[in-house]
């Protein structure tokens, strides 16, 4: 039987057991003991860890393993360490260490505080609470004491909250969550730039325009931050050689490799960092960003097409300083670096340009063509609003036109025209469509209708000097101007048919007429050219005559003078026998007598020619006179042979 001493040591044995079992603790390979002592001094001020065994939460934690803790005097919890799943952040809001100073957002950082799981280091360093300025990388895995610090990652909260705010805050499991604190989970990830793809299939890259919740002000008059202010800007214009592509360069160099683009962010503001705007973006990266100090807004990237050029036109920067000269009064031109609208626009290429200090004004250097019709360009979308030019003539037809203009834009000239009007669109819209219009409308006012269908051409040509003089005003090329298409009245269109079929008419009797000429002409060719072998033959006969008359003509021009000249000599020679004759006769009468003489010489005379002395014909008759005359009788009476 049991006595009552025996029983109070077995119950006290039993007491101690359990008390020394309890007072055992496993923990776990990923876990930390949370030590809160029951019993001790009270706690000074307003932290919650004690550090000189202090009643509360100590700053000592269980590091895995069989750990004791006399159960009595300390309870102990466990806790898991902190877990940063890849692509994610942990965002760090110490519970101890000093207050803030005021208008601060967040806690000063150094290096020795590491990733937060030296407590003690972190409060004997000066740690601030709040909002600690680095985050926790994906993959962190550190025993963080559940009472110094909050852990913020998108699964859960590591830790304990001690302020009532945050623990009203608590999901209906009395949790806390990222939403309690204001985030929502993308802002709990590691931000990605990265080229975005859309519907269509086409990437359009993008650019990280950073604003900063924590810094001191901006200077008066800025609107953006820039580490280095634009010092560095004034310094290269202080060098001759120093040209605007120079200057650009610098501009849009990005100095985010001095903080690690916002990463560190205490080092971004030891650098000067303001809060607000930032000049720098971010470009193609994971960047690991402080949720509570940093807001990044994904942007387009400035692209600039071959054959255009973008027109910068600069919220920020130097002071502006003209450089367009005293003759422009259409606002300033600066070199870049300064506010206002650079002088030098940038070229084909890509740019990461931050769009909320810079506006790019996108300046097509090809030359346009608009339609004032119900097409649209397919290059471009500026003639949307031009419709058909409506116009009346003198006598009140009214007239649709249709018309295409060429416009060319030189990409030196980009600037001054984009600080006369705007933009491209403002100088399609506002300029050249109230310019064509007005001159057309103009033009046909004053001209019947059928002269401005006839004269279409230097109507045409008309327009393109006006244009091209009202445009050389904004430094804008005219290419040409041409009348498409012109919609008539009705009426005026039935009046022109008829006329126009009256001269097809005429037109088509002249050419038959013009044919049956031709025909006729036709006809004489064929002909002749059938009769040309007789027609040649008959030439040359012709010719042959002719230079048979001429040598006929030669012979007797030749015949005559030999005969002239013969028949003189002939005819003195003759003369001259003639007289000797004469005188010869006249001896012979005194001497003979007539009858004799004539006889003798009739004798001499037959004696000299071929005639017979001997007469064939017999004439009887009593004298001899008788029978001379017979013998001439017979001689003349024959036959010449």
């Amino acid at each position: 039987m049991m006595t009552l001493t025996t029983f109070f040591w077995a119950f006290s044995g039993f007491a101690v057991l359990w008390i020394l079992l309890s007072s055992l603790y496993s923990i776990g390979p990923t876990q930390i003991g949370l030590i809160r002592k029951r019993f001790g001094r009270k706690l000074p001020g307003d932290d919650p860890i004690a550090f000189l065994q202090e009643a509360g939460y100590q700053a000592e934690l269980l590091m895995p393993g069989l750990r004791f803790k006399f159960w009595l005097l300390y309870a102990v919890t466990k806790h898991p360490w902190v877990q940063v799943p890849p692509g994610q952040i942990g965002v760090v809001i110490a519970q101890v260490g000093q207050p803030l100073p005021i208008g601060a957002k967040s806690a000063v950082y150094k290096p020795e505080f590491g990733n937060f799981a030296d407590l003690k280091t972190f409060v004997e360093k000066g740690g601030q609470k709040g909002v600690q300025r680095p985050v926790l990388q994906p993959g962190t895995l550190a025993p963080i004491h559940p009472i110094g610090f909050l852990v913020i990652t998108k699964p859960e909260i590591f830790g304990i909250p001690v302020s009532s705010q945050w623990q009203k805050l608590s999901d209906d499991r009395g949790k806390p969550t990222f939403g309690s604190f204001g985030l929502v989970e993308e802002q709990l990830e590691v931000t990605q730039i990265a080229p975005y793809p859309t519907e269509a299939g086409r990437v359009i890259d993008m650019i990280g325009i950073v604003t900063t919740l924590e810094g001191q002000p901006l200077p008066a008059g800025d609107i953006a931050s820039r580490l280095v202010g634009f010092r560095d800007i004034e310094q290269l214009e202080n060098h001759p050689e120093t040209n605007n592509a120079q200057l650009i360069e610098t501009i849009l160099g990005s100095q985010c490799d001095r903080h690690n683009a916002y990463q560190d962010f205490q080092k971004f503001l030891d650098l000067g960092g303001r809060i607000g705007l930032q000049h720098d973006p971010l470009l193609y990266g994971a960047y690991n960003l402080n949720p509570f100090l940093l807001r990044v807004e994904k942007v387009p990237m400035l692209v600039v097409e071959q054959g255009q050029v973008a027109v910068v036109k600069a919220y920020v920067g130097l002071p502006t300083k003209d450089t367009s000269g005293a003759e422009f009064k259409f606002g300033s031109l600066v070199r870049p670096g300064h506010r206002g609208i650079w002088e030098e626009p940038l070229r084909t290429g890509k740019y990461p340009i931050n769009p909320r200090c810079y506006q790019a004004v996108i300046v097509p250097t090809f030359i346009i063509t608009l339609n004032w019709a119900d097409v649209v360009s397919q290059a471009h979308n500026l003639d949307a609003q031009l419709k058909q030019i409506e116009a009346k003539s003198s006598e009140g037809f009214a007239f649709a036109i249709d018309l295409q203009v060429q416009i060319h834009i030189p990409d030196t000239q980009a600037p001054l025209v984009i600080s006369m009007v705007g933009s491209v669109s403002n100088l399609v819209n506002e300029v050249l469509q109230a310019a064509v219009g007005n001159h057309f409308r103009n033009k046909l006012q004053g001209m019947p209708a059928v002269t401005f269908i006839g004269s279409r051409e230097m109507v045409q040509q008309g327009a393109f000097d006006y244009v091209r003089e009202e445009l050389s005003k904004y430094r804008v090329e005219t290419r040409g101007v041409y009348i498409q298409a012109v919609t008539l009245p009705s009426q005026l269109v039935e009046v022109l048919t008829q006329r126009e079929i009256a001269n097809q008419q005429v037109e088509t009797f002249r050419m038959q007429k013009m044919a049956q000429e031709e025909r006729i002409q036709t006809e004489k060719a064929k002909g002749t050219a059938d009769l040309q072998a007789d027609l040649a033959k008959s030439q040359v006969g012709v010719e042959i005559q002719n230079n048979r008359t001429q040598a006929r003509k030669k012979e007797a021009e030749g015949e005559a003078t030999f005969i002239e000249q013969t028949g003189a000599a002939q005819g003195a020679q003759v003369r001259a026998i003639g007289l000797a004759k004469a005188e010869a006769y006249e001896k012979q009468v005194r001497a003979l007598g007539q009858q004799a003489t004539m006889m003798v010489n009739i004798v001499d005379g037959l004696a000299k020619s071929n005639v017979p002395f001997m007469p064939q014909t017999l004439v009887t008759g009593g004298s001899a006179v008788d029978g001379l005359a017979a013998t001439l009788t017979r001689m003349f009476a024959r036959p010449e042979s």
